[in-house]
């Protein structure tokens, strides 16, 4: 099969992805990770690539659907895929269809930006033993430091609740707009997130009818 995982930042599709290729023996191409692979490989569109985070701008759409292009040519592509953070505009969905890609799913993973913002926020990470802790669902023992090492936990960057509002507008505004492009060739697949991952698992399992 060959499927795209949708979903706001922090509503879990990464997590799904990975079970669901475990599930299928298929490979997940997340788009940052073949990013950094074709420009630790000095592919010619790795170089490219690399022109443009050095300088800190990001990956123009030509480049990035030319790594994708590259890295779906592969053997291990052959039987399906999953690709996870690509694409995140319509018209990178609509330059895959130009290279002619015939997808049997896409899968949202439907969470409220409340309940998003609630878990990110909670999230804690030790920055010497990189263990990972969440106040609600894993929470360290006395509440604020490594239960492994002692360290103070701290929060990412990406998990203050400024930036995690900043990122949910943005999904909204240029990565939404697929449901409706997908919804259109009839392979959207709804899956509303829940608590537990295995309860997510179950319900993208049965859409994807595997």
């Amino acid at each position: 099969m060959k499927i795209i995982f949708l979903g706001a930042p922090g509503a879990g599709k990464g997590t799904q992805a990975e079970i669901v290729s475990e599930r299928l023996g298929i490979p997940t191409i997340s788009t940052g990770a073949i990013i950094r692979e074709a420009i630790k490989s000095g592919t010619e569109m790795g170089l490219e690539a690399s022109r443009y985070t050095t300088a800190g701008k990001l990956v123009p759409d030509e480049v990035v659907i030319g790594i994708i292009r590259e890295r779906l040519a592969k053997p291990d592509c052959e039987g399906g895929y999953i690709l996870d953070g690509f694409p995140r505009t319509v018209p990178q969905a609509e330059a895959l269809d130009g290279m002619g890609i015939s997808l049997d799913a896409v899968v949202s993973i439907e969470v409220a930006d409340e309940t998003i913002a609630r878990r990110m926020s909670g999230r804690r990470v030790c920055d010497k033993c990189g263990a990972s802790y969440h106040l609600e669902f894993i929470p360290p023992k006395d509440g604020k430091n490594c239960d492994k090492c002692g360290t103070e936990l701290t929060i990412r960057r990406d998990d203050a609740p400024e930036v995690v509002l900043e990122r949910l507008r943005v999904y909204h505004e240029t990565t939404e707009p697929l449901k409706d492009f997908y919804s259109d060739k009839g392979i959207l697949k709804l899956v509303y997130g829940c608590e537990k991952i295995e309860d997510t698992t179950k319900l993208t399992l049965e859409a994807l009818g595997v």
